[in-house]
């Protein structure tokens, strides 16, 4: 079953892996995924490209870090857990006080024998992280004149790239369902992986069905800085193909389904999401919008305006292991991954089958050039019905955002009928 393939391949390969924002974690990250599919296309964009309000950091790359003590024992190693390491911390090698050290060293208090994970991407920063046990042990064991050696060799290459991977599976139609997920978070099984194997498992269900109705683009991105160039690169195809999608995070333990819809609730992504939960008679758990905190606030900002959904079964931060070396593989079961396969597959699939008609005509079309004022050839109209207002109603909802049941509703028509409309209007080149 593919679903084990993926997540073994995770657990055992994907896992160790020392990610962030960008550098060879990310590279190599994609070149395993892509070696399970070789169309899977890679793309770098250089530090210090300006995307919409934000600049791509410099190249993070780290080789080595730790901590040695008096008696040139490493008493925090790097190679042994990368959450040690503050994310893009900046290369140092002194000899430092114990002040100075615990200066820099994290820790959780409410979570004595977790490594919390940290980053630092946009201010210059080192530190390390440990247990509290740990911390705690070094505050007792160690001398206040004790030193220490600290060691990171990192480096912030400006002249490097930020990496990403796209795979476009091609429908019959150019309307097309965007599957996000992020590939940023070191060493963590929920808050990252889950999503890139539900994400590959669904490559695998689609790439071997011929004739979909829509294309289906699945992208592989560190997380917020990852969409946002992505955006800045491709949103007016986007803005003009998109129908729908979801964003995949923490999509793989065994604990509750939970969901945040789109900003206003009303996108077909949303509707054929609640739809899949229904027909599987899951008990979800919804999410304001005003919790966000991944991938989906990028997607629904204003001037963006994608129709995307998450999918989550816990919700990032609402998990006592979240970010923190206890989100791992145990947390993170085939069993919680197969659930979070199946609202997706389900969701994606109601969204497949759902006819999203949108006007390629800016500003109202003038249809008496058409001969489309006073009837439809060989159509018929419901009684009483005054069809050029129909077809007129019909246009100002065909926005991409609304199905065909939708509009039927909108405009006060029969379903019968409103696909009637829709296929005239189709031949007619008024929508697609």
């Amino acid at each position: 079953m593919s679903i084990r393939k993926y997540y073994n391949l995770a657990k055992k390969t994907l896992f160790p892996i020392c990610r962030s924002l960008t550098g060879k974690g990310i590279s190599d990250t994609l070149l395993i995924i892509k070696k399970e599919f070789p169309t899977l296309k890679i793309h770098k964009i250089s530090s210090g490209t300006k995307v919409f309000d934000w600049i791509i950091p410099p190249e993070w790359n780290v080789t080595e870090a730790y901590v040695l003590d008096k008696n040139n024992k490493k008493i925090i190693d790097f190679k042994i857990n990368n959450l040690h390491l503050i994310s893009y911390s900046e290369p140092i090698n002194k000899i430092i006080t114990k002040k100075k050290l615990f200066q820099h060293l994290y820790s959780i208090p409410k979570k004595p024998n977790a490594i919390p994970y940290i980053t630092s991407y946009y201010k210059k920063h080192w530190g390390f992280c440990v247990s509290d046990k740990e911390k705690i042990f070094f505050k007792e064991y160690y001398k206040n004149k004790d030193k220490f050696r600290v060691l990171v060799k990192s480096n912030l290459n400006p002249k490097g790239n930020l990496t990403y991977g796209t795979l476009t599976i091609k429908g019959k139609s150019k309307q097309e369902i965007l599957i996000s997920t992020y590939i940023c978070h070191p060493s963590m099984a929920n808050n990252e992986l889950s999503g890139p194997i539900v994400s590959m498992s669904l490559i695998n269900y689609y790439i071997k069905k011929k004739n979909l109705d829509k294309t289906i683009k699945f992208i592989f991105i560190p997380e917020t800085i990852g969409s946002i160039t992505y955006l800045s690169q491709n949103l007016q195809e986007l803005k003009l193909n998109v129908i729908g999608g979801y964003n995949l995070s923490c999509i793989g333990d065994e604990q509750q389904h939970s969901c945040m819809l789109s900003k206003y609730k009303n996108s077909p992504s949303d509707y054929s999401l609640i739809s899949a939960y229904k027909k599987l008679n899951i008990k979800y758990k919804e999410y304001s919008f005003l919790e966000r905190g991944s991938d989906e606030r990028q997607y629904n900002s204003p001037g963006i305006d994608l129709p995307i959904s998450s999918i989550f079964r816990s919700k990032y931060g609402t998990y006592s292991e979240y970010h923190t070396s206890a989100d791992n593989f145990d947390l993170v079961t085939t069993k919680g991954i197969t659930g979070g396969f199946r609202v997706a597959v389900n969701a994606i699939n109601i969204l497949l089958n759902k006819i999203i008609p949108k006007n390629i005509i800016l500003c109202e079309p003038k249809m008496d050039k058409r001969k489309l004022y006073r009837s439809f050839s060989n159509l018929a109209v419901e009684k009483k019905k005054n069809i050029t207002k129909l077809y007129m109603d019909f246009l100002q909802y065909a926005d991409g955002r609304n199905d065909l049941e939708i509009i039927s509703k909108k405009i006060k028509s029969s379903l019968k009928l409103t696909k009637k409309i829709y296929y005239f209007l189709k031949i007619k080149k008024l929508i697609i």
